[in-house]
C-alpha cells in the first residue's frame, strides 16, 4: 500500500505546485485505499458506479477480461526523464551544464544527488525500486521499479512522475518526461517489459524448449505489431512524441521484433527462463499510462486470441522486404485510430471520441505555428 512519510511528504508542501498536486495526491491515496479494501473516500458518482471513461477504469477493465481468460500480466517500465536547470524565475529551460553519457557517474553524472533524492521518496511510499542510472543523452536519466501486477505499476508510474518533478524542484532542476526536448540527442522512452502468468507458471516460456519463446509469446509479438499503428495515438500521445521515432537515436521505427535490434519495435530480452519477457519500445511517458498499458496488454491477448503470427526476422532487408513503420506524425497517428474498430472496442466509443477531439485541436494549434526552423531555413533565401 501506499504510504506517504511525514519527512518526504514536506515535498509537497513545499512546493508552489502543493494546490495543484493535491486533488491529484487525494486521487492517488482513493486508488490505493480501494485496492486495500478500505475504500471510504467517495467516488465519482453518488452511487459508486464507476465512470467507464477514466483511464483507470479502462485498465481494470482490460485486466479482468485477462484474468478471466486466466491471465495475470506483469510489467516492468523503464521510465526516461530529463533534468534542466531553471530560470531565476523558476521557468524551465533545456539548458544543462553536463556531459554524461550512459551509466556514467560523479562526477560526470551531475544529477546524481537529485536522481536519489527520487529513488529514497519512491521507496519511502513503498515502491520497489529495481535500479537507477544516467542515460544516453546529457541529463537523461532513468528509473526502473521492480516488475509488478499491470494495474499496480500503472499507479506507480503516475505517483513517480509527480515525486520526480517535485523532488527535482528542490533542487533548482526541472524534470520533464517530454519525450524530445533537444533534437540532436536521444528522446526519453518508457520501454515496457511484459509477461504473461497462468496457473503460477510463465506462458512466455516454451514447455517444449527451455528457454525459448513459447508460441504464445510469438502471438503476443503478433498482436502488439499488428495493431501498432492503431494505438500509437495512446504509446506517443503529443506532437513531440513522433520527434523521438526517428532512425539515428535509438527510438524504434520499423515494424519487427528482435533481440537486439534497437530499430525494432519489440525486443527480447536476454533473460530466459522463468524471467523471459517481451519489450515494446515505442510508448513515451507522455502517455497516460493507464491507457497505455491497457491497449497494449489488449493488442497481445488479441494476437495470443486470433493466432497473429509476427514476421520471422526482425532483419527483412536481408530477405529483400520493406518493413512497415509506425505513424511519423500526430495527424497520421490520429487517422489511423479513427479508422479502427478495434480501439473503440478497446477504450470504448465516447472514450475515444473525446480523445480524437482532443488531439486534433492540439494538431491544429500545431499546424498554425511558425517555428524557428522554417524562419531559418527561408526567411533569408525566399
Amino acid at each position: 500500500m501506499l504510504k506517504v512519510p511525514h519527512l518526504r511528504a514536506q515535498v509537497l508542501y513545499e512546493s508552489e505546485y502543493a494546490a495543484d498536486m493535491l486533488p491529484r495526491i487525494f486521487h492517488i491515496l482513493r486508488i490505493h485505499l480501494h485496492v486495500s479494501g478500505r475504500d471510504r473516500l467517495p467516488a465519482s458518482f453518488p452511487d459508486v458506479t464507476p465512470y467507464k471513461n477514466s483511464p483507470r477504469y479502462i485498465l481494470e477493465n482490460v485486466a479482468g477480461k485477462a484474468q478471466a481468460e486466466g491471465y495475470t500480466c506483469y510489467i516492468d517500465p523503464e521510465c526516461e526523464f530529463f533534468l534542466f536547470h531553471t530560470e531565476d524565475n523558476g521557468n524551465p529551460t533545456t539548458v544543462t551544464h553536463e556531459q554524461a553519457g550512459y551509466l556514467d557517474i560523479s562526477p560526470l553524472d551531475l544529477g546524481e544527488n537529485a536522481r536519489r533524492d527520487m529513488v529514497l521518496t519512491l521507496e519511502d511510499m513503498g515502491m520497489e525500486v529495481e535500479s537507477s542510472h544516467h542515460e544516453a543523452a546529457p541529463a537523461q536519466h532513468e528509473i526502473d521499479f521492480r516488475y509488478g501486477e499491470i494495474r499496480k505499476i500503472a499507479d506507480c508510474i503516475t505517483t513517480f512522475k509527480m515525486a520526480v518533478r517535485i523532488v527535482a524542484k528542490r533542487h533548482g532542476l526541472h524534470a520533464t518526461f517530454m519525450p524530445k526536448p533537444k533534437a540532436e540527442v536521444n528522446g526519453s522512452g518508457m520501454h515496457i517489459q511484459f509477461s504473461l502468468i497462468k496457473d503460477g507458471k510463465n506462458v512466455f516460456e516454451s514447455s517444449q524448449n527451455h528457454g525459448e519463446l513459447s508460441q504464445e509469446a510469438y502471438y503476443f509479438i503478433g498482436g502488439l505489431l499488428a495493431h501498432s499503428k492503431e494505438m500509437a495515438l495512446i504509446t506517443n500521445p503529443i506532437v513531440n512524441s513522433y520527434k523521438r521515432l526517428v532512425p539515428g537515436y535509438d527510438a524504434p521505427t520499423e515494424l519487427t521484433w528482435t533481440e537486439n535490434n534497437q530499430n525494432s519495435l519489440v525486443r527480447i530480452p536476454v533473460t530466459r527462463g522463468e524471467g523471459i519477457r517481451v519489450e515494446l519500445r515505442s510508448p513515451d511517458t507522455s502517455a497516460n499510462p493507464y491507457v497505455v498499458l491497457a491497449i497494449c496488454l489488449a493488442a497481445g491477448l488479441d494476437g495470443i486470441k486470433n493466432k497473429i503470427t509476427p514476421t520471422k526476422s526482425s532483419n527483412l532487408a536481408m530477405q529483400g522486404q520493406q518493413a512497415e513503420h509506425l505513424p511519423s506524425t500526430l495527424k497520421e497517428a490520429i487517422d489511423y485510430f479513427e479508422e479502427s474498430t478495434w480501439v473503440k472496442d478497446v477504450l470504448g466509443e465516447e472514450f475515444c471520441k473525446q480523445y480524437v477531439a482532443a488531439k486534433k485541436n492540439e494538431w491544429l494549434r500545431y499546424i498554425q505555428q511558425v517555428t524557428d526552423w522554417e524562419i531559418a531555413e527561408y526567411l533569408y533565401r525566399l
